[in-house]
Order: C-alpha cells, then sequence, then structure tokens
C-alpha cells in the first residue's frame, strides 16, 4: 500500500504552479513558433514574435508569462490503495499548495480569486480556493492534472445542447468568432461532447489538458471518427481568419482537443472552451516515495524567435499627446508609447461611476482630461522590480464605462487587448478618441517598458487598483481608430478571404 504524505502533496502542488507560470508547456511553445514561421500576416507575425519572446524571457527570468496568473483547476486522481498521513482533507492540502505558490517571495503571482462572487467580491488574497475535480480509481498512485486558467479565455466557455441531427462542426464555426479575442488566440480549443450539461463542460476543460499534437495526426492521418472531427474543426477553424490575438492571419488554434461521453438519445451536449496563449498545465504522479520533480525545458528547446519594435512605429509622447495626433493614427498603425498613463480594469470603472453618480469629486492625483488609460491588473514587483508582469486585459468588459470616461472625464484614449462593441466603437468615433492593443500573452515582455509604477486610488482593490504607470517604448497597435473603424473587424475579414485563395488550385 502506497501512503501519501501531506507535505510532498503541498509542495508537490506549490512548485508545479511556480513552474508553469514561467516555463511553457514546450509542444505548445513550439507549436506557436511553428505558426509564426508559417504566417503571413504582418500584424499576426508580429504578435507572435512578441508571445514567443516573452516565453523565452519569463523562462529566464523566472516571472509569470501572463499577469493574469490564473484560477487554479486540480483534476485528481486517486488510487483505491493509497493510504494518506495528513491533518488536512485533500482540497485542504492542494489549497496550501496554491496558497504557498502564489505568495512565494520570489516569484509572487497574482491573486484573482474572490469572495463571495457576488456582492463585495473580496479577492482571497492568495488565489484559493482552487477548483478540485477527484476520481477514485485502482491502483496505489496519486495523479493530478493542474491548470491555471486565465479569466480572459474562461470566460469565453461556451455551452449548447443540440439536436441529435444538428451539425456540430456547424455550431463551433458559428460560436468561435462570436467569442472574440478575448481568449488571446492562437490557443487551443477544448470541445465536451456528450454526457450532462455539466459532464460536457468537464470534458472539455479536462480536454485543454492533451498535448498538442495535431501535426502528428495531419501527418498519419485520421482513424477515428473523432480524429476526422479534429482535423476538420483545425482547418475551418483556422479559415476564419481570426489570427493571433484577432488581427486577422493563417493560425487561430494550434489544437483542438476533443473528449467525448455517452448520453440520452434525444441530446447532444457540446461544451467549448478555450486555452489562452499563456496556456498552463502540468501533470504529476506521487507513489510514496517523495514530492515530484519537474524538468524544465533547455534553451535550445525554444524556437530561437526575438522580438523588436518595427523600423516604421510611430513614437508617442503621451504627456504631449494632442487632439489632431490622435486623429491622425489609422487602423493597425504600430505605435511606442513613452510617458504617463493611468490604469483601471472593472472595479475601478465601477467606482468611479458611482462616485460620479453621488456627485464627489474622483480621488486625488486621479485626472482623466487628455490622457490615456490602460486596462490591466499587474503582478505585485519583486526583486527590485518597478512592477511585474503587467500585460493586457479584455477591453470589452469597459465598454459599458466607456462613454463615462470619453464624455465626462475628458480620457483620451485607452489600451487594452482584443476588440471592442459596437457601443464603445461608437463613443470613440463621436468623441475623436482611439484604442490601442498590446499583446495578450506578452506580459512580461511589456512590463520591461514599464520605468515607474505607483498607486494613485483604491489601494484596497488590490490589483484593480489605479496605478500611474511611466512607460518607454511600450509596443501597441492602433486597433480603433477616431473614426471608428477597428482592425478586429478589417483583419480577419481580409484573411477569410485570402486563406481562401491559398486554397484554391493554381
Amino acid at each position: 500500500m502506497t501512503t501519501i504524505h501531506q507535505d510532498d502533496l503541498v509542495q508537490s502542488v506549490q512548485e508545479a504552479l511556480q513552474f508553469i507560470s514561467y516555463y511553457h508547456p514546450l509542444d505548445f511553445i513550439q507549436a506557436i513558433g511553428r505558426a509564426w514561421e508559417k504566417e503571413q500576416s504582418p500584424a499576426a507575425r508580429d504578435a507572435l514574435a512578441q508571445i514567443l519572446m516573452n516565453s523565452r524571457m519569463s523562462a529566464e527570468g523566472h516571472r509569470p508569462v501572463c499577469q493574469d496568473t490564473g484560477m487554479v483547476v486540480a483534476f485528481v486522481e486517486v488510487g483505491m490503495d493509497v493510504h494518506w498521513r495528513s491533518e488536512l482533507s485533500l482540497e485542504e492540502m492542494i489549497n496550501e499548495g496554491v496558497r504557498r505558490a502564489y505568495t512565494d517571495p520570489d516569484n509572487t503571482l497574482r491573486a484573482s480569486m474572490v469572495a463571495p462572487p457576488w456582492g463585495k467580491r473580496k479577492n482571497t488574497g492568495d488565489n484559493t480556493p482552487a477548483i478540485v475535480h477527484t476520481r477514485i480509481v485502482p491502483g496505489n498512485k496519486l495523479k493530478i492534472g493542474l491548470a491555471a486558467k486565465g479569466g480572459g479565455s474562461e470566460n469565453k466557455a461556451r455551452f449548447t445542447v443540440l439536436n441529435p441531427s444538428d451539425s456540430l462542426v456547424d455550431w463551433v464555426l458559428e460560436t468561435v468568432p462570436g467569442m472574440g479575442a478575448g481568449w488571446c488566440p492562437p490557443g487551443i480549443l477544448g470541445l465536451g461532447i456528450g454526457g450532462s450539461s455539466e459532464k460536457a463542460m468537464l470534458l472539455a476543460k479536462e480536454a485543454l489538458m492533451e498535448p498538442v499534437n495535431i501535426q502528428e495526426l495531419v501527418e498519419k492521418g485520421p482513424n477515428t471518427p473523432l480524429e476526422e472531427l479534429r482535423l476538420e474543426l483545425f482547418e475551418k477553424v483556422n479559415a476564419l481568419g481570426i489570427g493571433a490575438q484577432g488581427l486577422g492571419g493563417l493560425t487561430t488554434v494550434v489544437d483542438v482537443q476533443i473528449k467525448d461521453y455517452p448520453t440520452h438519445a434525444a441530446s447532444r451536449p457540446v461544451a467549448l472552451i478555450p486555452n489562452c496563449a499563456a496556456t498552463r498545465h502540468i501533470d504529476f504522479t506521487l507513489d510514496g516515495s517523495g514530492p515530484a520533480e519537474f524538468t524544465p525545458p533547455a534553451p535550445e528547446d525554444y524556437p530561437p524567435v526575438t522580438w523588436q519594435a518595427s523600423p516604421d512605429a510611430t513614437r508617442v509622447n503621451l504627456d504631449k499627446i494632442t487632439p489632431e495626433e490622435v486623429r491622425g493614427w489609422k487602423p493597425g498603425q504600430r505605435l511606442l508609447l513613452s510617458g504617463h498613463m493611468l490604469t483601471g480594469r472593472d472595479a475601478a470603472h465601477k467606482r468611479i461611476q458611482e462616485l460620479l453618480e453621488n456627485g464627489q469629486p474622483l480621488p486625488r492625483g486621479v485626472d482623466f482630461h487628455n490622457r490615456f488609460i490602460y486596462y490591466v491588473g499587474p503582478v505585485d514587483p519583486v526583486k527590485g522590480e518597478v512592477v511585474g508582469p503587467a500585460g493586457p486585459t479584455t477591453a470589452t468588459r469597459m465598454d459599458k464605462f466607456t462613454e463615462m470616461m470619453l464624455g465626462k472625464l475628458g480620457l483620451r484614449g485607452m489600451i487594452g487587448k482584443a476588440e471592442r462593441g459596437p457601443e464603445a466603437i461608437e463613443s470613440i468615433r463621436r468623441h475623436q478618441a482611439a484604442y490601442l492593443m498590446a499583446v495578450g500573452g506578452a506580459a512580461y515582455l511589456v512590463s520591461k517598458a514599464i520605468r515607474n509604477a505607483r498607486v494613485v486610488a483604491f489601494e484596497d482593490l488590490g490589483m484593480e487598483a489605479i496605478y500611474e504607470f511611466e512607460v518607454k517604448d511600450m509596443p501597441v497597435v492602433v486597433a480603433v481608430d477616431s473614426r471608428g473603424d477597428s482592425v478586429h473587424q478589417s483583419g480577419p475579414a481580409e484573411w477569410r478571404v485570402r486563406i481562401q485563395d491559398i486554397g484554391k488550385p493554381r
């Protein structure tokens, strides 16, 4: 009989979560490298290069690849012959490992879990509790799969119950464009088919733990209907032309993984969950001999891709920005920002709205007139850093506040990731402002452009507090210009046509 010791499990969870915070799964990052090699869209190729460069920097610096270090999901298989030597329950041991991992002083990870999920939504401070799924199986070992799932991709999870005669492929192809780019493509699509509603969602999440192996399947050919479905969806989703960061391009997904389960004759439950460009997961097994060991990838295993700012990028001084300068920007134009900006996310915007509604002034030092706001919740700094990894969050969550910020507070523009909705785009057009996009999945790289950072308001909100950043040559792309033209609309539309042309016989 195998005896699993409490300290071994806690230590293994802690070290695994630290490991995946700065080491991409090698199969995934190599797939991104292959996507970069074949990409023909300049905007998508630049975004992929930033993701690859960020991955290498994070591995070398042992700092998170993304500022959203995720909620922890654990898939646990407990052998029926396992004996425990522990004072804590299984979930308590896992949560203790999470707590230690996210508060590690050498690589502090961002705590994002809030409780309760309604009302005050107070941050728990240590990213607990984890989401734990447990199965009791034959054997004498403990197997654990850990994932750190970011909110941007988790928010794009979709579920439906199709009629048995409906086309699953059609549903996926209709659903993926509606997800926008907030899940930071290119990534992986996990599908769960069958079971019940909750079983399908669990299958989809489990599918994301599978290795990236679609290219091997392309080369050998399918042997089962499920493999045929994977290949069909892989080809057709990429043919949508969404591309890296939703800018338009050849690669939207690097793999499609599917798990299925028998279901009721009248039903076909289908769940779809994407993994983002951070894609953090790992498996380990405990057999009673001690904690798990994790082997880092070798430097030569990383794609040899570096990123440098485009020589045709326009340098912008945010401290001297003029309305005329903003009106001169074009969709897809690359900018390098220097100067000062404020930050703010959902909670800060909501609090600003409440102050305005109650006729109260904004906190001292918070003046948005003719300034830019960066939608970000950074990781805490360590070892003398100005700020930790600080990549953009999904901008669409702030759409409902856009008119308030532009119309009432005089904001000149916004920086985030993914597209903007019709309401926000119309407000941008009306006020002749601009929305700029930073690359999601390049948080450590972006943080190197931040020279100073200080909290100016709402410190109690933690990572959602309002900061003032001073930046030097921060890379962004004009995503919505002052005329309301969006690169997230024009880019994919252009590349859908181009991909069709590429596939035509000559």
